[in-house]
């Protein structure tokens, strides 16, 4: 082979390497385009069947701790599925369908590792919600926490492919547990104006008793009359009007109020670990609201949750357990131990 037979073939290789390399180079860029294409269109897909105007009218759902059902009953209000009477606050439950319909992926993983790298394998929670009209279900599974801990990675429809990064929103309202979403009755607001008399039970029992009168001052003439009212307080024969620890209890009676549903339908054995078989206090209290009418509140006191900064507690005639600040109970708690202070 000649010298310039060598040059044309060594001039034909390199033509051809860097051809190949071009053709590689190519190839790459469309692989490339091809798989961001997918995602996009993943994204947009899941965007679309996410988003969608649909009326979802029931949901499940399960956290790892407890699976919980809600539908709509015939007048389209939200009801608990495994106990129709709870007295439901909504406000979780329509947060999780808003979050449905306005859920979009933060990021869309077409090619990605497999299912145990995201959780996804044994998820952390599943979210199913049935829209009546149409009949359509839609599915999410969700699994682990991204490393910033605030999205997770999600499934759809038991789809094992895309895997989307969503933000934590609604896996959070998937975290809410039942009590936390009952309505909690309102205590009266009881003062000194209002109540006619109080009775405290526990190791001692404490009765008071308020009595009004209004004096009149007519000052220089009938024009500057002023009528001014005040109350007596007494217990038993004793005026204890100006007792220190009475003035502390009307203060507290003033904003009683409850935290928290600790259980609803409790069983006798809850009853009495809460401490309602032998109550720490009792409070009867005869008063007269704004309308008029008189009432009478029975609040009952158990003994203080594990944490020590709450009593369970009942009201009137119902069953429900519940959670009240052992501060604002405090003076409460005291009179039913050892009476009124001197």
């Amino acid at each position: 082979m000649t010298r310039q037979q060598k040059k044309l073939l060594r001039g034909l290789v390199i033509a051809a390497v860097v051809l190949l390399a071009v053709l590689i180079a190519v190839l790459l860029i469309k692989r490339n385009n091809a798989a961001k294409q997918a995602e996009e269109e993943a994204a947009q897909e899941a965007a679309s069947s996410i988003t969608e105007d649909h009326g979802y009218t029931s949901l499940t759902y399960s956290n790892g701790t407890a699976t919980l059902s809600f539908s709509q009953d015939e007048e389209g209000s939200w009801i608990w599925s495994d106990d129709p009477e709870f007295p439901l606050d909504d406000t979780t439950v329509t947060s999780i369908v808003e979050a449905i319909q306005s859920l979009k992926p933060q990021q869309t993983i077409t090619d990605g590792d497999t299912l145990d790298a995201y959780g996804l394998d044994q998820p952390s929670a599943t979210l199913t919600a049935t829209d009546a009209e149409t009949g359509e279900t839609l599915k999410l599974t969700f699994g682990k926490a991204t490393t910033d801990g605030t999205s997770y990675y999600m499934l759809m429809n038991d789809a094992e492919s895309p895997v989307y990064i969503v933000a934590d929103t609604l896996y959070n309202y998937l975290s809410t547990p039942i009590y936390d979403m009952c309505v909690l009755p309102e205590l009266p607001v009881l003062t000194e104006n209002t109540i006619n008399s109080l009775t405290i039970q526990g190791t001692v029992e404490t009765t008071l008793t308020a009595s009004r009168s209004e004096d009149t001052d007519t000052g220089d003439g009938d024009e500057n009359e002023e009528t001014t009212s005040s109350v007596t307080w007494t217990s038993g024969e004793t005026n204890v009007t100006d007792n220190e620890t009475l003035q502390s209890l009307l203060d507290e009676l003033g904003g009683l109020y409850f935290t928290k549903c600790a259980d609803y339908k409790p069983s006798d054995e809850a009853v009495e670990l809460c401490g309602f078989t032998a109550p720490t206090a009792v409070l009867t209290a005869s008063y007269v609201p704004d309308s008029g009418t008189e009432g009478t509140l029975t609040l009952t006191i158990g003994t203080k949750n594990v944490d020590g900064d709450s009593y369970y507690a009942r009201m009137d005639d119902d069953t429900t357990i519940y959670l009240i600040s052992a501060s604002t109970v405090s003076t409460l708690v005291s009179v039913a131990s050892a009476g009124l202070s001197a």
